[in-house]
């Protein structure tokens, strides 16, 4: 997938959310306290960093966009921490302050890089006029591209269902990262983005992906949603929308260190995409991209350009796949109008043939898909004496050359199965094959797509490489 950075700075994101103040306190631990087993931390270092709707919206002014953030706060120091950092970082805070309320401030304790510990101070909102949410967002709505609605259930949402009216009187786009068991109150907005465990706690869990789509289909029509991002943590996303496939993300993140806020992340790089004219796989891509870089870090976090920007340079997707990754892999490159093109082979001795081979079926698409055959299947179609390199060391090969982007092995005597399930745009096959002769070229001509034979370099093969070298062998004896 062609991932690009759109123009940020030109987004318009108007968020309504709760706020809170998150405080950390960092130090050594070296000793269990003789007064329980616990263990003792000497504080060394402390800070704090607005959290919730706070965190999406530093998120969203990290890449550059235009931020105005609608809350409900105390009067407090809390309060005052939060509003001076977000205001410094370039936000526009236009918050609801009142005196009989505390912030919701937390405290976590780490050491180590392990968090030991989190303390929540809060208190249920009181009782507050729920007209002055709708009548400060009417203030900010016409000059926003999108609205973002950021429920951590504290009490500055009593009514998002309101809201989402009146930014579809405004068509404007609204997402909304939920919270609790009834998603009924967030019906009509654009797309709702729930975890995992969020999603399953309303549907009910769901065993297989083929089980989460379809509930999770069934949930977007009934709160008539436009898209549903289910974020899945190690098992990346699902972009469910409405006459489309769905769409699975791979996570990014090789090493998690901290999944606070990543939601916060996802949501503001997505709704900063979209301002931007982003199409719906472009903007959940980079979003996704954005999480995996953003759970490397400690606490609640955000990404900048320079960190997505070195991240794409080398995001190359190349790689060995299993079958549901390279499956899902195509489709989000189809989704993004990118031409699939697929060739198989036993790839046992590279040889210059080869290279050109490939070179020229990359040269017809976006992605060239390589399936090799395993050990065993190579054993059954040259011989006992065959492969001479094992397919750990051929994927190795395969996966040095820049033609080739996706790696998978099958066990079958040919890949006519996987093809049939991948359905590549441009089947190519090197050799004097007809074309009704190629594994797979079936399916693929009856989704509208090509076979190609390519011409292979004379008198070029591995068998023949290896009989020249049985020969040399013989003579020098």
């Amino acid at each position: 997938m062609n991932t690009v950075i759109p123009a940020f700075q030109f987004a318009r994101i108007l968020i309504i959310g709760d706020v809170m103040l998150d405080r950390y306190w960092y130090g050594d631990t070296t000793r269990i306290s003789p007064e329980a087993p616990v263990p003792v931390v000497h504080i060394k270092q402390q800070a704090e960093r607005p959290g919730g709707a706070g965190n999406v919206a530093l998120n969203i002014r990290a890449v550059g966009g235009q931020v105005t953030l609608i809350s409900v706060t105390g009067t407090d120091s809390a309060a005052t921490s939060i509003l001076t950092q977000l205001t410094a970082a370039g936000i526009h805070c236009a918050f609801i302050q009142l005196a009989e309320i505390p912030t919701v401030t937390k405290l976590r304790v780490l050491s180590r890089h392990q968090q030991l510990i989190r303390l929540d101070f809060e208190d249920n909102l009181v009782q507050f006029d729920t007209q002055l949410v709708p009548m400060q967002m009417q203030r900010y709505l016409d000059n926003a591209d999108i609205v973002i609605l950021s429920d951590y259930n504290k009490g500055a949402l009593p009514d998002p269902a309101v809201l989402i009216q009146l930014a579809k009187a405004a068509n404007k786009l609204i997402l909304v990262d939920p919270k609790g068991r009834d998603f009924t109150k967030y019906q009509g907005a654009t797309l709702i983005t729930p975890n995992l465990a969020e999603f399953e706690a309303v549907v009910g869990t769901c065993s297989t992906l083929n089980q989460l789509v379809a509930k999770g289909e069934a949930l977007r029509e009934q709160l008539n949603l436009q898209a549903l991002l289910i974020t899945r943590s190690q098992e990346g996303m699902t972009l469910l929308r409405s006459g489309y496939p769905p769409l699975h993300l791979p996570a990014h993140a090789r090493e998690v260190f901290d999944v606070t806020g990543a939601g916060d992340t996802v949501i503001g790089i997505l709704a900063a995409g979209l301002a931007v004219a982003q199409d719906w796989v472009s903007a959940t891509a980079l979003a996704n991209l954005a999480a995996g870089l953003v759970v490397t870090k400690l606490g609640a976090a955000t990404v900048s350009i320079a960190e997505l920007e070195h991240a794409l340079h080398f995001q190359t997707n190349k790689g060995i796949y299993d079958q549901v990754s390279l499956i899902a892999a195509v489709k989000a490159a189809k989704a993004n109008h990118e031409t699939i093109v697929m060739t198989n082979g036993c790839f046992d001795i590279l040889h210059a043939g080869h290279i050109r081979y490939l070179t020229q079926a990359k040269q017809l698409g976006d992605h060239l898909i390589v399936a090799i055959n395993d050990d065993d299947s190579v054993r059954r179609l040259k011989g006992n004496n065959r492969p001479v390199n094992t397919l750990e060391k051929r994927i190795a090969v395969l996966n040095a050359l820049e033609c080739v982007d996706w790696i998978i092995p099958f066990a079958e005597d040919t890949p006519e199965k996987l093809i049939c399930q991948i359905l590549p745009d441009v089947l190519v096959k090197g050799g004097d094959y007809q074309i009704q002769q190629i594994a797979g070229s079936d399916c693929v001509l009856a989704q509208g797509g090509r076979v190609l034979v390519l011409d292979l370099m004379a008198n070029c093969s591995t068998t023949a490489i290896i009989a020249a070298l049985q020969n040399s062998t013989l003579g020098d004896r």
